[in-house]
Parts: C-alpha cells; structure tokens; sequence
C-alpha cells in the first residue's frame, strides 16, 4: 500500500514547472527526497499539503483524494519545515494551546515528554528559539497528534551534529512497528545515507528515479581512471564526467557493464547519494576547472 500516490502533477510558474510528476511514498518506510535548490521538492510538498493547488493531476495521502478529503488527512499527518509557521510572540505553551485542540489524538504526555527530551520550556517565547530550537518545537508537535505520516521539509538543515544524530535515531525507532510512513525531503543527503529506504530525486520539475536505496547501489557506480581510457563512444555511458589533469571521475548507471568493460584498468567505487545527485545534475559536461 502507498502513503502518498501523486499521478501526472503539474504546476508551472513563469520561470520554473513541476512537469507531470509521478510518484508512489510506500507506507511503512522511509523514502528520501532528493534535488537541488530549485528543483521542486518544496513545491511538491506544498501541494501535498494543499498550501498551493496543481494546475493538473490528483494528490492521494493515506487512501484519500486531496483537496476533497484536506480536513481528515490532515488530522493524520505531521509537518516538520525548515520555515517556522508559528506566532512570535507566543510561548511554546501558548503555541500548542492554540494547536492541539484542532487534533482529535493529541497525546499531552507525548507532548511533555519531547519538550523534556529537546529542552525546550513551555515558558519559551518562539522569538527566542534559535532556528534548530524551532525544529525541535515543530518535531514535538508532529509527533505528539499520532500522526500516520510524518512529511519533513529539509528539517535538519539548522540543527547542530549531535541533535541531527539523536533525530535521525528518533525517527528510525518510529519506524519499527512498520505503521509510520516518512517522507523526508533534504539537500543534507548523508542523512538518507543512514535512514532511508527508498530515494526520490527531483530535478528541474520532473522525477529522474524513484527506487529503493539498496537498489541504486547496485546499478551506479564511480568510475575512476586515466583519461586516455576515454573516447567518444564511452564517454556516452556516462551520466556525469569530470576531467583533471590526472584522471577522470564519472557516474554510470550500468555497474556491470561498466565492470565488463573497463575491468582492472580503472577503479569502480560506490557512490554516495550526492554522487549520484551531482554528477546526474551536471549532466555529460566536461569542467577542466576541477584540474588539480
């Protein structure tokens, strides 16, 4: 079963489009969403969440169609943003008084419990919490209405190593009775590296892969050899290609024929999710800038 069912999602500005976007959140794991600055990820997710309507296509969270079902879907899912949606003015105390009553599950305990675990004082005002402060707050209230899906918007980007560990394990522990579902959108990809099973990038409005992480390190690879290895034909197996002085480094999304082929004349790595994100994101060009 899916979490999230997107069919044909379109929404065009006057200098950017999400172009009929297709994609499955399986429910029950965690999925990784994927792209550079501008590539759409957050305009995907605010219409998820209805704060912007698509131009085409349909938005299904949790079995029910969106805009139609807005109301009872979001009853059963949990934000947490990199912008901050809350009152300046007001307490943290102040803040969930306004909030929890819109919640029919709202769990008060849960709600202590997480502001005692991230040391956060119900007498805090929202202007004086630091940006991770504020992440902490939305991760708090998220967890605390028991939510079925939790949608992250590049929700670690202001917080500190040691918090960004003790989330990364929170949310793994979520996990364990395979009734959550997260979708967890970030440019920090060494995060997915530790948590996610499924990956989703976005690039330039349109999806280029939706596949399990496991998966994607069997089919790409980093390739690195001496230049002289290079010719016309085989630099077209290539998603990505940088040349130095010295060598060469590219992505190919075939390992077993780049395997066969190069065999012990170059050296084939695992890449990382920013290896893939980058080099696909640069595309077949050559950049002699990097030459060392």
């Amino acid at each position: 079963m899916n979490a999230i069912e997107l069919h044909n999602l379109s929404k065009a500005y006057s200098l950017f489009k999400v172009d009929q976007v297709s994609l499955n959140v399986k429910k029950g794991y965690i999925t990784g969403l994927i792209g550079p600055n501008g590539a759409g990820k957050s305009t995907l997710i605010k219409m998820m969440l209805g704060m912007i309507r698509p131009d085409s296509g349909s938005i299904t969270i949790l079995g029910r169609e969106m805009p139609g079902d807005e109301v009872d879907i979001k009853q059963r899912v949990g934000i947490v943003s990199d912008d901050c949606f809350y009152y300046d003015h007001l307490t943290i105390r102040d803040t969930k008084n306004m909030i929890a009553p819109f919640y029919q599950k709202w769990n008060e305990q849960k709600f202590n419990s997480y502001l005692d675990q991230f040391e956060l004082s119900n007498k805090m005002k929202v202007q004086n919490l630091s940006k991770g402060m504020k992440v902490k707050l939305a991760l708090a209230i998220a967890l605390s209405h028991e939510a079925e899906l939790l949608i992250m918007d590049e929700p670690t980007s202001g917080l500190d190593p040691i918090f960004r560990r003790e989330m990364l394990d929170l949310l793994t522990d979520m996990m364990q009775d395979e009734k959550n579902t997260i979708l967890f959108s970030t440019h920090i990809t060494t995060d997915l590296d530790r948590i996610a099973d499924y990956i989703t990038f976005i690039n330039r409005g349109q999806t280029v892969f939706n596949e399990a992480k496991e998966d994607l390190f069997e089919k790409y690879a980093i390739v690195k050899g001496d230049v002289q290895l290079l010719d016309s034909d085989i630099r077209k197996m290539f998603l990505g290609l940088r040349e130095t002085s010295v060598g060469f480094e590219g992505l190919v999304s075939n390992k077993p024929e780049a395997e066969m082929l190069f065999g012990h004349y170059a050296v084939l790595e695992e890449p990382s999710l920013e290896d893939i994100m980058y080099f696909t994101t640069r595309g077949g060009r050559v950049d002699a800038s990097f030459a060392s």
